[in-house]
């Protein structure tokens, strides 16, 4: 079975589809039902996948996309109180950096609200952390973030991590919205414990972009035969340049999102 952790590329049947979107072709996919956890990483849930061109190149309708991924994005969260958002991966592996980076981008203010609420009127409380990795930690990033989160109480948690595809026609051009949690790892076959409602006791949000595929995909789509070559992640020559487009627009998505009555030069005049 290829590897992957986007749902539109998951065999599962009896799925609900649309398609809508403008700048995006936005697909719509509903899963009813828990029973694919286990065996395809993904729960029952909303899953939203957006595509577009190779984050690496992107430059058309810049604005009009981040305005109308926010918009997607604020179908999942909460009009009101605190959001938790967390950064997964590995920074010093520039594949699996997408969710640090991006998390580096997003504003950061609960303790400014707590102090200053009567000043930050349009800004709403968000905390922003990031796990490391179980190889770095000793801690697996589930029991991180539930800890975290058991302190600050949030209304909701956004996830932000790394992704895989099997279809390499969606690396580095998919993000995928999804409120049924992550598996970090899952589509590269090393799944960690899942980061869900279940696990951390509120609701959680994953946001990702596909960032690696594996080689017996692609062969398999360039001559449709099995390879007996021993099977290898492969990511775009220019992934540097997609993860800092990647995360650039995922965090001024998520920022409008969470802010909707301040602009996008207002909240990046924010961002350190």
């Amino acid at each position: 079975m290829n590897r992957t952790d986007l749902a539109i590329e998951s065999p599962i049947k009896g799925l609900q589809q649309k398609e809508r979107g403008k700048y995006f072709k936005i697909n719509e996919i509903i899963i009813d039902t828990d029973e694919y956890i286990q065996t395809l990483g993904k729960g029952k849930g909303r899953y939203i996948t957006l595509e577009t061109e190779d984050f690496s190149r992107f430059t058309e309708h810049y604005n009009e996309k981040i305005n109308e991924l926010s918009e997607e994005i604020k179908e999942f969260i909460p009009k009101k109180g605190l959001v938790s958002v967390i950064g997964l991966g590995n920074n010093d592996i520039t594949p699996d950096s997408l969710g640090v980076k991006t998390a580096d981008k997003i504003l950061a203010t609960r303790h400014l609200t707590e102090k200053y609420g009567d000043i930050f009127t349009d800004l709403r409380p968000v905390s922003v952390f990031t796990t490391g990795v179980l190889a770095q930690t000793g801690i697996e990033t589930a029991e991180t973030a539930k800890a975290i989160c058991e302190k600050l109480q949030p209304s909701t948690v956004i996830v932000l991590d790394a992704l895989a595809c099997s279809d390499i026609s969606r690396l580095g051009k998919t993000i995928q919205i999804a409120d049924a949690g992550i598996a970090p790892g899952s589509g590269v076959k090393n799944s960690r414990k899942q980061l869900n409602t279940q696990t951390l006791g509120f609701p959680v949000i994953a946001i990702g972009v596909p960032t690696v595929v594996d080689i017996h995909t692609i062969i398999k789509g360039i001559t449709s035969e099995k390879t007996y070559i021993d099977n290898m992640l492969v990511t775009p020559k220019d992934i540097d340049k997609l993860i800092d487009n990647a995360s650039d627009i995922l965090a001024k998505a998520i920022n409008s999102a969470l802010h909707p009555e301040m602009t996008l030069k207002e909240l990046n005049s924010l961002i350190c």
